[in-house]
């Protein structure tokens, strides 16, 4: 099971990651359209490296489990 500091984390990037995308889509200038794409793509990254984690603390827990 992984922790739940780590589920949270991957809550709030998920959230932010669909904000910027939603803000690059409604921004009207080229500029800030890059700005929100690449906090879009920032918080992708670090939602898919607490998907890493999550996964080595799910590993972690089961092999505790076969150790017992």
């Amino acid at each position: 099971m992984s922790d739940p500091v780590t589920e949270e984390l991957q809550v709030k990037q998920l959230k932010r990651e669909l904000e910027e995308k939603e803000r690059a889509e409604q921004s009207e200038l080229e500029h800030d359209t890059e700005t929100h794409d690449r906090r879009a793509m920032k918080a992708e990254y670090l939602r898919g490296k607490l998907e890493e984690r999550a996964e080595a603390e799910r590993q972690a827990s089961a092999e505790e489990g076969k150790d017992d």
